[in-house]
């Protein structure tokens, strides 16, 4: 299989191969592994028990697939990634925006999957040879997933769609062996000495809605174009593009989280999860658990790190998407390292998620209102010229930027921020809201609404067909110079 070539530019429609069971399987597969396992724990490290863990994740992932599974039609249309895609709306440069979010997002989810994966990986071996485990052992093991996970990166998508096949066979088998086997310690009570984090029920349980149930959508808002830009339009019904989006989210993560609260609770793990996971396994189930940290880890990981590396090549022109995979492997690899040896998973994991939500809610918002004004009309050719070096077409703006749609992004942002509330950092609203963190329907409501302000329908984008956009020349099938 040949090194995927293609970067950000735009898929001819002879290479949109394939369809809604291969987006289903790509979003199920790569998504059965620790790294969204483990999201599945943090309500329990909250203190919470089992039936508010279940309704907590339920509800938040629900609420997120919502909001983010229509981002799949964009690049549907525009046969590239959500983040160039979103210079219809932001400008070709302030599409950099969107770059920006995604590669921290991919960024944080491939160090977390390597770290948790590696972690449980060490653990299992220790037990089933007595491997010796601290520094230098954890180091060897995470620079060995590294390898694995940049392989497939760089190989790029063909490769992943068809370990994804195979992963949503093989993870859900080795998660159902899993059930039986900490079925017999399983209790629905809270994890022992572990008090609600925020004091009382609900803020508790609205902080598990949003840090492990809304956060997995939400790590896709830059994501799911990467896979929808290989399928055809012409082909394929959006329609049931949008229904696969929304099946392989739900399924692709309940399912592993919900095995993650599962497990936590056998195990007793309200501090901590991997140690706690690999001590309550039954010796028979030691090699499945290996191999389940393995490829699981390998597949998610992976497909982080293409989106990272297309987000890298999307910011650096330059750049071929190859060599940029293989920079953000290595700033990766690096966080992995920052997470094992100065960091604890509950903080790093709920800061990161909450954070990153605040930053990323309005971004996405914005794209999705500005997709329903342009009734999925795009330009293809004017998306692409901030990664020609070029200058120009519809989406130019002013100086590849559209003033107003940053301006609303950077106060929704702001607003959420302001609204978080994590381990490490509270922000200055959350008096205003009794304590309890709203940051994602802060940030996604302002900065919703001041681009529909700012930007009346009339103006906000030029779509083909319609008026030039201040401060653009347009001609057919061109893209022309209108920096002054």
């Amino acid at each position: 299989m040949a090194i995927e070539q293609r970067g950000v530019d735009t898929v001819p429609e002879e290479e949109r191969t394939s369809g809604p069971r291969d987006l289903v399987s790509i979003l199920l597969g790569s998504n059965l592994c620790l790294g969204v396992i483990v999201f599945g724990w943090l309500p329990v490290s909250f203190g919470l028990g089992w039936w508010a863990s279940v309704t907590s994740v339920v509800a938040g992932t629900l609420v997120g697939v919502a909001v983010t599974a229509p981002l799949a039609l964009v690049s549907l249309r525009t046969a590239t990634n959500l983040s160039t895609s979103s210079g219809a709306f932001f400008g070709v440069r302030g599409r950099l925006v969107g770059s920006v979010v995604g590669l921290l997002l991919s960024l944080g989810y491939t160090a977390l999957t390597l770290w948790i994966g590696g972690d449980v990986m060490v653990g299992t071996l220790e037990r089933l040879i007595g491997l010796p485990t601290g520094g230098a052992t954890h180091s060897a093991v995470y620079a060995l997933l590294a390898a694995l996970t940049v392989i497939g990166a760089v190989y790029g998508y063909r490769l992943l769609l068809r370990l994804s096949q195979v992963l949503a066979i093989g993870m859900t088998v080795l998660l159902a062996v899993g059930l039986v086997a900490y079925a017999g310690d399983f209790t629905t009570a809270a994890a022992p000495d572990t008090p609600y984090l925020l004091g009382s029920f609900w803020p508790t349980w609205l902080l598990s809605a949003v840090a492990a149930g809304l956060s997995g959508p939400v790590a896709f808002i830059t994501l799911l174009g990467d896979y929808t830009r290989y399928i055809s339009p012409r082909k394929h019904d959006p329609k049931k593009v949008w229904r696969a989006t929304c099946l392989g989210l739900v399924i692709g993560l309940l399912v592993p989280q919900l095995f993650g609260t599962f497990t936590a609770l056998a195990a007793r793990g309200g501090a901590d999860y991997a140690g706690p996971l690999v001590a309550a396994s039954p010796v028979w189930y030691l090699v499945p658990l290996l191999l389940a940290a393995t490829a699981g880890s390998v597949g998610n990981a992976g497909l982080m790190l293409y989106s990272m590396g297309l987000d890298l090549d999307a910011i650096l022109p330059k750049a071929t998407r190859a060599r940029a995979t293989l920079v953000v492997a290595a700033v990766a690899t690096a966080f992995v390292f920052l997470g094992h040896f100065a960091s604890d998973a509950q903080t790093a994991m709920t800061s990161f998620v909450l954070l990153l939500t605040a930053i990323g809610t309005p971004w996405a918002v914005i794209t999705l209102i500005g997709h329903r004004r342009c009734r999925g009309e795009y330009d293809a050719e004017a998306l692409q010229v901030y990664n020609r070096r070029s200058r120009g077409g519809i989406y130019w703006f002013a100086a590849g930027w559209h003033p107003r749609a940053t301006a609303a992004w950077a106060i929704g942002a702001a607003v959420g921020l302001a609204g978080v509330s994590t381990p490490l950092y509270e922000g200055p609203l959350l008096s205003l809201t009794g304590g309890i963190d709203c940051s994602f329907v802060l940030s996604g409501i302002v900065g919703g609404v001041l681009y529909a302000l700012l930007t009346p329908a009339s103006t906000a984008q030029a779509a083909p067909g319609n008026a030039e956009a201040p401060g653009t020349e347009t001609v057919p099938g061109a893209l022309v110079d209108s920096e002054p």
